[in-house]
């Protein structure tokens, strides 16, 4: 006898960054060519030391980091976030406006269900972020496909013909993930006309904005007095002080919403982790001028691929921006092929197209089959340099 399954759960596909794990433990890699993985986008090197001396301090001198906290967060933290928001957005933010989760996985998780429930619907731009569109299906909540323009930007009007009395909420990625794409505030502002328009939620994850390349607010959403009235804005300490594995992130809205939030947050984890928060806490007092530096790099990387993948013949870079690229490839295969073999003759593991956007056979448009994601934020010049040689070197497969 077999355990029954969820069927949500069933239908809902395959972690991509383990799928392509997988793809590592079963292929043998090309004589002389070294693993280049360009498959996750997260920090490989750990804290900054002093922060690292600042968890250890944490550790061993504050006793209720040890216990449980507020199901809403650490409220310095949550302050702190407010203030700092309040000043960055130019508008106004309180404490009681921010929640601290489990990494910003859990903020979305935690935002969508205070908002939608089974037979819902909650629209994605496509190609999406798959934890976003993993979520809405083990949920049982319908995942609407917004298709990007062939920039990557959503279209406001080709959204408003999608709305219907089920839709509960538009999510936006700025900049995105897997596009790399950063939305220009006319652009958001849109969204958000048509959400207070329809009476929705547009939930805006931007995990990625300490590396934005603009030197202003990416938008001015917070500026506007009734702005908890439409927004739902999520965020991650994961990226900024390289916290990944303390599981830290944020989810920014009305006080109403975050007292329903609260009971999903209560259920799950009952609180976030509290080394964590004291250790974002720490970096937001203390880091800016290091953060600045990672900002920096993360834009020279950026560059760097521009040059290198701007004219690669055939190859077509769409997006590229905070830790990703996406660029189309120029071969007669679809892209989890084409990944695959880029894996086993060039030594290069990305992650496909096909693990963000429908398939055609599923209605999709082509951008699944054509994209591909590179994370590469956590190459060097170098890295990059030689991401660009085992592109042009790759032949393993007939081009279009």
């Amino acid at each position: 006898m077999t355990l029954p399954v969820n069927p949500n759960i069933a239908a809902t596909e395959a972690p991509p960054v383990m799928e392509a794990r997988r793809w590592l433990a079963e292929t043998r890699l090309p004589e002389g060519l070294p693993l280049l993985n360009l498959s996750q986008a997260a920090p490989v090197a750990p804290p900054p030391l002093p922060l690292r001396e600042a968890i250890a301090d944490i550790a061993l001198h504050d006793p209720s980091a040890h216990l449980y906290g507020p199901v809403l967060g650490l409220p310095a933290l949550r302050e702190q976030l407010a203030a700092d928001w309040s000043a960055a957005y130019g508008g106004t933010i309180a404490g009681d406006d921010v929640a601290i989760t489990s990494g910003c996985n859990q903020a979305f998780a935690a935002a969508i269900a205070a908002l939608a429930g089974p037979g819902d619907a909650v629209m994605l731009v496509a190609p999406w972020y798959f934890n976003h569109h993993m979520w809405l299906t083990m949920q049982g909540i319908e995942a609407r496909v917004l298709p990007a323009q062939p920039d990557l930007l959503p279209d406001p009007d080709r959204a408003r013909a999608l709305v219907t009395p089920n839709l509960r909420a538009i999510v936006l990625v700025t900049p995105n993930n897997p596009g790399g794409v950063e939305y220009p505030p006319s652009l958001v502002a849109a969204f958000a006309a048509l959400a207070r328009e329809k009476g929705l939620a547009l939930v805006v994850d931007e995990t990625y904005r300490d590396f934005d390349s603009r030197p202003g607010p990416p938008h001015d959403l917070f500026a506007d007095p009734d702005w908890r009235e439409v927004l739902v804005h999520l965020y991650s300490f994961s990226k900024a002080y390289r916290l990944t594995g303390h599981r830290v992130g944020a989810m920014v809205a009305g006080p109403r919403l975050l007292a329903e939030a609260e009971k999903f947050l209560d259920t799950v984890t009952i609180c976030p982790n509290q080394i964590g928060q004291r250790a974002a806490l720490w970096g937001m007092r203390n880091l800016a001028s290091w953060l600045a530096g990672e900002r920096a790099e993360i834009l020279r990387r950026r560059r760097a691929v521009e040059e290198e993948l701007g004219n690669l013949p055939g190859w077509r870079l769409v997006g590229a921006g905070a830790y990703f690229a996406w660029v189309e490839h120029p071969f007669d295969a679809p892209s989890d092929r084409v990944a695959r073999a880029l894996l086993q003759e060039a030594g290069l593991l990305v992650l496909s197209g096909t693990m963000f956007a429908p398939r055609r056979e599923d209605g999709g448009d082509g951008t699944a089959e054509r994209g591909l994601r590179i994370a590469f934020a956590n190459a060097d010049a170098e890295g990059i340099a030689e991401l660009g040689r085992r592109l042009r070197g790759f032949s393993a497969l007939p081009r279009r």
